[in-house]
């Protein structure tokens, strides 16, 4: 029970701190500015990971690396950490299990992005917020909503994108799980 507990802090301090540097990098990408609610969030819980790497690490064009190398970073703690605790001693496959834990935690980026922008536009009010999750999903709803009609008036491509993205995240998952073979269910989950 004790492993599941700390299991559990861990991933829900990586998911927070390694999704805010994703966030970042995404938001970076897409040139939003970090001046606004959601990117003064973003900053506050990524700052003292990624400012030190960007030193290390400048940016490519718009795509800031010191971002996605703090998330590959936190995800290479992790599972460093837990395979340290169950004793699994398969040391030589963190690297790309972290690769695929960045993978499945942008999965989760995405997907958890997606049903905010949608919640909040079921307000119908013009906020920043609403705007800066706007901006964000738009590059990933626009080819689904090309193709897609409404349905009695609904876009449905959000719906149809999260679909997409929750069996993205089980065959990352499994794929981890494959990589570590026994004691896979506690580390890929």
């Amino acid at each position: 029970m004790l492993f599941q507990v700390l299991a559990f802090v861990i991933e829900v301090a990586v998911t927070l701190i390694g999704g805010a540097c994703l966030l970042r990098l995404y938001m970076g990408w897409r040139r939003i500015s970090l001046a606004n609610p959601v990117g003064r969030f973003v900053k506050a819980l990524s700052d003292w990971l990624v400012l030190p790497l960007q030193r290390l690490m400048p940016a490519a064009g718009r795509w800031d690396l010191a971002s996605l190398l703090g998330a590959w970073l936190l995800k290479l703690l992790q599972y460093a950490m837990l395979v340290g605790m169950l004793g699994l001693g398969r040391w030589s496959v963190l690297p790309v299990l972290a690769l695929l834990g960045v993978a499945k935690l942008a999965v989760s980026v995405a997907t958890a992005v997606i049903i905010v922008a949608a919640v909040l536009s079921w307000t119908g009010n013009r906020t920043p917020v609403r705007d800066v999750f706007e901006r964000l999903c738009e590059p990933m709803l626009a080819p689904l909503r090309r193709r897609l009609p409404l349905v009695g008036g609904v876009d449905l491509s959000p719906l149809l994108l999260v679909v997409a993205l929750q069996v993205a995240g089980i065959v990352l998952g499994s794929m981890q799980a494959g990589l570590l073979g026994a004691g896979a269910a506690m580390l890929a989950g």
